[in-house]
């Protein structure tokens, strides 16, 4: 069979390779898993792009997608490519102004808008984006045209010689998607990516989940790189992808889907951690200790086969046969791997989900790297806690003198849309990619992160703090959900911690104490006294010039909604800042 060039290459792949295949697509509505089989996939595919060229999309044109995960997001998405148009994925979360500066800045024709909330933003902005010439809904709102309407247009329409035509004009270093990067400052940059930048991605990752892996499920927002990759993946190989409903029901629908893979940020993790953690609570005391000392041997759980002990191993089957096996099955799935990325995981929280029978998988990159620049593979040492395994191959990596991480390859982007003097910034004369990132490479050629080079802050005795560093630390605590370090220019360093308020309401239960309201309680001098301890604790693992002189809890839950965090859960830091300004001022004082 011929190796894809261009993405939607894989639509006649899934067919041909796969014959056997039932189900391509799903996604549960009204309570019910409903799903597309690769044929199906093709036919409604094809049916959008003959609406679309019905339309006036011609190759090169801008179309937009604002939605969550669902099956006919691929299918726009493949329905764009295949006529040489140009996918602009965008976040549903974001403000009405990012809307209006994405629609305007990528030249968008056409839109396509899940949601009222949504549908009203676009609405709002119509009278200032001259190019946007058609919105589509993908239910009847009964304001705009919608999705069924435009495949039934298509099939009333066909038209497979032109389409033909058009897909067989599609070259592999044409650009295929603008994607805005969603950022923690400024404007977001509109990214650049061809066929072939994806396309390498999947050929040198395909090896790496196992054979018999066949079901991988999805929540994170497919239009992010990162995710977005892996879905054009787990086609490509053949997978049938399963949306979860929301970031709600991911455990439900984990054990009503029972996938081989998915992909998590460490933040997710971490809650799935907390609650098995806090199980413990419900159990007797013998339970309980039995409990507590296979969570310990998890802890210890060395990647690498030949690094683990036969008293390991044997201690490893007592401790999967007491509790392990019984939190896969409150879990559910059934593991081959699961792919962590966009921040960096906590070592014990690694060792502990491989542990259990949930092989943790780290990647590494940026949206410009079309996402990917290093990942944990099967080859020995290709696994290791606290690092992100070898380059891609095909992917070159070298650190400067202030130990950023640069790459060049075929990974790298085409550039930033209209925008050639921050292309340039970003990507030297010699093609390299200037990530931002700090690291470093071991002897074994394995890469660690290590930080932002932005997010580094000097004190006023001029000693340099890693931020990143402290606040991975600190989180692993139940007692924290997010936290941010702050002291630029000041004597010491500072935190602004936003609690867990669900592990703060089982702890206040368990020690007699009232739980009132997130407000209330961040001002009340036990809890902030127990804070402090919790605070106080975790600096044993800095340096004195490091540890956090003082907090602030604040009673806001960060989230992606109210614009803190991103849409991969990462802490905006300049709008925590601003949030928080005055509070901060007077921690200082």
């Amino acid at each position: 069979m011929k190796e894809i060039s261009r993405l939607f290459d894989i639509l006649n792949r899934y067919e041909e390779k796969y014959p056997k295949q039932t189900v391509a697509l799903g996604c549960k509505r009204d309570q019910k898993w409903v799903t597309f089989s690769p044929a199906q996939y093709k036919e409604l595919t094809d049916n959008i792009s003959y609406g679309l060229m019905k339309l006036g999309v011609e190759p090169g044109d801008k179309v937009g997608i604002i939605a969550n995960n669902r099956p006919e997001w691929n299918m726009l998405d493949m329905g764009i490519m295949q006529i040489g148009a140009i996918t602009v994925p965008v976040y549903p979360t974001i403000s009405e102004s990012d809307y209006h500066y994405i629609v305007n800045h990528s030249d968008m024709k056409v839109v396509f808008v899940e949601g009222v909330e949504v549908m009203n933003k676009i609405s709002n902005i119509m009278g200032d984006t001259p190019k946007l010439e058609k919105v589509y809904t993908f239910i009847n709102r009964d304001r705009f045209p919608y999705l069924d309407q435009l495949i039934e247009m298509g099939r009333e329409n066909a038209n497979p010689e032109e389409l033909k035509r058009r897909s067989d004009a599609v070259k592999e270093e044409d650009c295929c998607t603008i994607m805005y990067t969603s950022g923690t400052t400024g404007h977001p940059k509109g990214v650049m990516l061809s066929h072939r930048n994806i396309v390498h991605q999947l050929l040198n990752l395909r090896q790496t989940p196992a054979k018999w892996s066949n079901k991988a499920f999805s929540f994170l927002p497919i239009c992010h790189a990162y995710e977005r990759m892996l879905v054009f993946l787990y086609q490509y190989l053949g997978m049938s992808v399963y949306y979860a409903q929301n970031l709600g029901t991911i455990a439900e629908n984990i054990k009503e889907v029972n996938p081989t893979m998915m992909s998590a940020v460490p933040r997710v993790l971490e809650k799935f951690y907390d609650k098995i953690w806090s199980s413990k609570f419900n159990m007797k005391p013998m339970a309980q200790k039995i409990f507590v000392w296979a969570v310990g041997v998890a802890k210890q759980y060395k990647i690498q086969d030949y690094e683990r002990s036969a008293w390991y191993n044997f201690k490893h089957s007592i401790a999967d046969k007491l509790v392990y096996k019984k939190i896969r099955e409150k879990i559910g799935g059934n593991f081959d791997i699961v792919v962590s990325g966009a921040a960096s995981i906590q070592p014990h929280l690694a060792s502990f989900f491989s542990a259990i029978g949930m092989p943790v998988f780290e990647g590494y990159g940026s949206t410009e790297t079309s996402p990917v620049i290093a990942v944990s593979c099967r080859d020995r040492d290709g696994r290791e806690v606290g690092t992100v395994g070898f380059p891609l191959p095909g992917v070159e990596i070298k650190f400067d003198d202030n130990g950023e991480l640069l790459c060049r390859g075929h990974n790298v982007m085409m550039g930033y849309y209209k925008d050639p003097e921050l292309t340039a910034e970003v990507i030297d004369k010699d093609g390299w990619y200037h990530t931002g990132d700090m690291g470093r490479r071991n002897e074994k050629g394995q890469i660690f992160i290590t930080g932002r080079i932005k997010s580094l802050f000097k004190t006023s005795f001029g000693k340099y703090i890693n931020p990143e560093a402290l606040e991975e630390k600190f989180c692993e605590s139940p007692f924290i959900a997010n936290m941010m370090v702050v002291g630029e220019n000041q004597k010491f360093a500072g935190a602004v911690i936003a609690p867990d308020f669900e592990f703060l309401k089982g702890w206040c239960e368990r020690h007699e104490m009232k739980f009132t309201t997130p407000d209330d309680m961040v001002h009340n001098p036990d809890i902030i006294k127990r804070y402090n301890r919790e605070v106080q604790n975790y600096n044993k693992n800095f340096g004195d010039f490091e540890q956090i002189k003082k907090f602030i809890l604040v009673p806001d839950e960060w989230t992606i909604k109210n614009e803190i965090l991103t849409p991969t859960l990462k802490v905006k830091r300049r709008f925590v800042h601003e949030r928080y300004a005055n509070r901060i001022v007077e921690m200082f004082k």
